[in-house]
């Protein structure tokens, strides 16, 4: 079992390496071709929408074997980043936005994929403390990734950084064919219902899973909200040059290491939905720091944007894989993927045409929305008990083949 734990952990440092790398260096691509930081700000939303494909995506990891999947889906992504390096000029910035759609269809597979495998390579108590072992390795990244990259790119440029990013996902592929899978989920019939309908049979069913995925749904669209203010913050408010990103999100990588650190314990005594009103809440007052004209403020917001979000979105895994079946884990936690990250589709967009009236408008409406849902999420616990203690085994697949049919 430790080994297991000690192999993801692993893949969480590479793939987030390679991962938070690209992702900030594709903005800046972009703002060095067109000049336009709502351009550099869209690049996030090709990211994010292949989420809204999650629960089919999802679906199929439920019919296939997910390791030999997840294995495939890194080569292949290593393949379409080296795309990247036919880019000479403005008139093949497209191909970036194609490239970020491709890491985003990754994404969905991937993250689905580890969410099914880790309760078949981990005992239940472990997965509170991986879950947040990784997301402070993965998040941890943004100490040195971007800063890393930012500078890459200074130095060699684009090409380079497409480079580094591709050798990430072949060599994660050498440390998932080492996992020892110690559980094998069941094979589903072939009548079980389609993949939206049995996700959200699941995540609807269970109060602390439906509470914890919406909260870390608020704080993951409000980030994206926010992506072309902090990029306005950067260069026009504080009048810095956009390589000072990469300070901003190593900040950000700052507060993830320690977040991801001490929330299993966390969750081990409060449960999902505490841990997820904490995060919300902490992104939201993160929100309202940045609005101050002071870079250290600036880079203070990130360390608590970085403590907040990965809170909130462990919390939701956790969730997800105390309460689904495992033969049910890849369409369940693939639609709770899209529940949490579909809305960033229409959230980008949102905040970089709000952005044309100011930065400060829209951190201040991001926080309001991250801390009134917070705050009625509390409200509700305290009058209905919406977050039951942990349980230690997911519902039986007899126990949601009864609620699939009543629903």
């Amino acid at each position: 079992m430790r080994r297991n734990a000690g192999l993801f952990v692993a893949i969480s440092l590479l793939s987030g390496f390679g991962s938070s790398a690209m992702s900030l260096v594709a903005g800046i691509w972009i703002l060095d071709l067109t000049g336009s930081t709502s351009l550099a700000a869209l690049a996030g939303l090709c990211v994010y929408a292949p989420v809204l494909a999650g629960p089919w995506l999802g679906g199929l990891l439920d019919r296939v074997p997910r390791r030999p999947m997840v294995v495939g889906v890194n080569l292949a992504l290593a393949t379409v980043l080296l795309s990247l390096l036919t880019v000479r000029g403005p008139d093949r910035t497209w191909l970036i936005f194609v490239v970020s759609c491709a890491y985003g269809l990754s994404y969905v597979l991937i993250d689905a994929g580890e969410t099914a495998l880790l309760p078949s390579a981990l005992s239940p108590v472990q997965l509170g403390h991986v879950n947040g072992w990784r997301s402070s390795a993965q998040e941890g990244m943004k100490l040195v990734a971007p800063a890393a990259g930012a500078g890459l790119y200074a130095w060699h440029g684009g090409h380079a950084v497409v480079v580094l990013s591709a050798t990430m996902p072949v060599l994660v592929t050498a440390l998932y064919a080492a996992v020892r899978l110690v559980r094998t989920p069941p094979h589903l019939p072939a009548d079980r219902p389609g993949g939206l309908r049995a996700g959200l049979t699941v995540l609807l069913g269970q109060p602390a899973l439906r509470v914890a995925v919406a909260l870390a749904a608020v704080s993951i669209a409000m980030s994206g909200f926010t992506t072309a203010a902090t990029y306005a913050t950067v260069t026009i408010d504080l009048a810095l040059p956009a390589t000072f990103l990469g300070v901003v999100l190593s900040a950000q990588g700052a507060g993830s290491v320690v977040g991801g650190l001490v929330v299993g314990r966390l969750l081990s005594r409060w449960g999902p939905v505490v841990v997820g009103v904490a995060g919300t809440a902490l992104f939201g007052l993160g929100c309202l720091v940045r609005c101050l004209p002071w870079w250290p403020a600036t880079v203070a917001a990130s360390v608590l944007a970085g403590v907040g979000l990965p809170w909130t979105l462990v919390a939701a895994v956790t969730a997800v894989q105390r309460h689904t079946p495992r033969a049910m884990l890849g369409r369940v936690a693939a639609t709770a993927n899209t529940a949490m990250f579909g809305p960033i589709v229409l959230a980008i967009p949102l905040g970089s045409a709000a952005v044309h009236l100011g930065a400060r408008p829209t951190l201040v409406l991001a926080a309001t929305l991250c801390l009134a849902a917070a705050a009625a999420v509390s409200r509700r616990r305290r009058t209905h008990d919406a977050d039951p203690a942990p349980t230690t085994a997911p519902p039986t697949l007899d126990a949601h083949r009864t609620a699939a049919r009543q629903g």
